[in-house]
C-alpha cells in the first residue's frame, strides 16, 4: 500500500483517518499544478474552493452529525502537511479554514464542562452549530479574522476592532489586518470586542457577510512568501450584523478557550505543518536533483560529493527536528487520557513552533546552497520555498518570542496573555 503524504507526519492512521488523508492526496495534483502561477501572481486559486468541497474536505474537522468528515486535529495536521507538499499557500489558507471550526466545537466542549449557565446555553449551543453547519453540511468556506495590526505588551493578539449594540444586533468598526482568504471566503468570523469592555471579557465572535454594506478590502498583500493565500484583511465601518449572528455574551470568548488541549485553540500546530510539509517536499525535489546531474569529469552523481553530503546530511536533519517537534506536540494534544496539563502542553507549543519553522527554514537554505546559481530562478522550487519559509519565522510568534514565553512560565509559572483589548485612550 503507497504511502500517503500525509502519513509522513501522522504516522500510525487509523483506517478512518487514511480514508480521510486520501481524499486529501485526490486534491494535491490540482494544487501542484497550479502552485507556480499562484506565487508569481500573488492570487488565491479560486477554483480550489470547488475542487476542497467536492472532497467533501471543507468539512475535514466538522462531526459528522453536522455534515462533516469527523476528523480530528491528526487529520487535520496530516492534510495542511500533505498540501504543504504541493502549494504552501493553499494549504495554510485551507488551515485557517477548518481553524474557524474550533468557533463551533469549543462552544459546545465549555457546555458540557458547565462553563455557560442555563440561560447562555441556547445562544451558545445556537452560533456553535451553526458555525459547524455552515462548514460541513452546507460546505461553506470561512475566513477567520482575529489579529491586527496593533500591538501590546501585554497580549499577542490585540483586538481593537469595536461591537457597538444597535437595535436588532451590532455595529462592527474597525480594521482586521490579518486572515486568509479575503475576498474569497463566503463568510467571515470576526473577533471583536464589545463597547465598553477594556479586558478580554468583553471578545466576541460575529458572522460577517462578505458583500455587507461597510465591508471592504485593505491593500492587496504583497508578501515575500505564501503569497496566494489573499491575507490582506478587512475594513469594517458600521457593518450591521445582526444579533443571531453573534455570539456577544462577555466572557463566552474566554470561557472557550478554557476547554482547548494545547495550541491556543487546538489547532495551531496544524499551522506549523504546513511549513514541514513545504519542507518535506523542498528536500526531496533537492535530493533527487543532486542523484541525477552529474559531475563532468568523473560522471558521477552531484550527491556523492562531500560537499553536497554535508548539505544532505544538514538538511535531513532539520526536516527530522521539524517533523519530531510536531509529532510529539500532536501526541501531547490528542492523546487520551491527556500526557501532561494544559499548561505543559501550551508551553512545549510555545517552543515547538518556533523550532520547528526554524528547522523548516534551514533546510530552504541547505536546498538553496546545493542549487548553487542555477537553483535561484524565482519559478524554481528553491527560492519560492526559501521565500513561502520565511513566512513561517514570522506567522503567529517567532521563535524568539517563543522561547520567552516558555521561560517565563518555566520561572514564574505564567506567561503572556494570548488575546488583549485596546482600551481607549484617557
Amino acid at each position: 500500500m503507497a504511502k500517503l503524504a500525509g502519513e509522513y507526519l501522522v504516522e500510525r492512521m487509523s483506517a478512518a483517518e487514511r480514508a480521510r488523508a486520501e481524499r486529501v492526496e485526490s486534491v494535491l495534483p490540482a494544487l501542484r499544478e497550479a502552485a507556480v502561477e499562484v506565487d508569481i501572481g500573488g492570487d488565491f486559486e479560486r477554483s480550489h474552493v470547488a475542487r476542497f468541497r467536492e472532497a467533501g474536505l471543507l468539512g475535514l474537522v466538522v462531526p459528522e452529525s453536522f455534515g462533516g468528515l469527523g476528523g480530528g486535529l491528526r487529520d487535520l495536521a496530516a492534510a495542511t502537511f500533505a498540501l504543504g507538499t504541493a502549494c504552501p499557500s493553499t494549504a495554510l489558507a485551507f488551515f485557517f479554514h477548518c481553524s474557524a471550526a474550533a468557533r463551533g466545537l469549543l462552544p459546545l466542549s465549555a457546555i458540557e464542562a458547565g462553563l455557560f449557565s442555563s440561560e447562555e446555553i441556547p445562544v451558545v449551543r445556537a452560533f456553535a452549530e451553526k458555525v459547524l453547519t455552515r462548514m460541513g453540511r452546507e460546505g461553506m468556506w470561512l475566513a477567520n479574522f482575529a489579529s491586527e495590526s496593533i500591538k501590546t505588551e501585554a497580549s499577542a493578539v490585540t483586538v481593537g476592532a469595536e461591537a457597538q449594540p444597535v437595535a436588532g444586533g451590532f455595529a462592527l468598526e474597525g480594521v482586521k489586518a490579518f486572515g486568509c482568504a479575503t475576498g474569497v471566503a463566503d463568510a467571515y468570523l470576526v473577533t471583536a470586542k464589545l463597547a465598553g469592555f477594556e479586558s478580554a471579557e468583553g471578545l466576541a465572535t460575529f458572522f460577517v457577510d462578505p458583500q455587507a454594506q461597510g465591508v471592504g478590502e485593505r491593500q492587496r498583500w504583497d508578501a515575500i512568501g505564501m503569497r496566494g493565500t489573499a491575507t490582506h484583511g478587512i475594513t469594517l465601518k458600521g457593518v450591521h450584523v445582526p444579533a443571531e449572528e453573534a455570539l456577544a455574551i462577555p466572557g463566552a470568548f474566554a470561557r472557550t478557550l478554557q476547554v482547548s488541549r494545547g495550541s491556543f485553540v487546538g489547532n495551531q500546530l496544524a499551522g506549523t505543518a504546513v511549513y514541514a510539509g513545504a519542507a518535506a517536499a523542498l528536500y526531496r525535489e533537492s535530493l533527487t536533483q543532486l542523484q541525477q546531474r552529474k559531475f563532468e569529469d568523473t560522471g558521477r552523481p552531484l550527491g556523492s560529493g562531500p560537499f553536497y553530503q554535508e548539505l544532505i546530511g544538514r538538511m535531513l536533519a532539520d526536516l527530522t527536528t521539524a517533523l519530531l517537534w510536531l509529532r510529539r506536540q500532536l501526541e501531547l494534544e490528542t492523546s487520551e487520557p491527556p500526557l501532561l496539563p494544559k499548561d505543559e502542553v501550551v508551553k512545549h507549543w510555545r517552543l515547538c513552533k518556533g523550532e520547528a519553522c526554524e528547522a523548516a527554514f534551514r533546510v530552504a537554505v541547505g536546498a538553496l546552497k546545493a542549487g548553487g546559481t542555477a537553483g535561484t530562478a524565482n519559478r524554481g522550487g528553491s527560492a519560492r520555498a526559501l521565500r513561502n519559509l520565511a513566512m513561517g519565522l514570522v506567522q503567529a510568534f517567532p521563535a524568539e518570542r517563543g522561547r520567552l514565553m516558555a521561560a517565563q512560565s518555566e520561572v514564574t509559572g505564567a506567561e503572556q496573555a494570548m488575546f488583549g483589548v485596546a482600551k481607549e485612550p484617557s
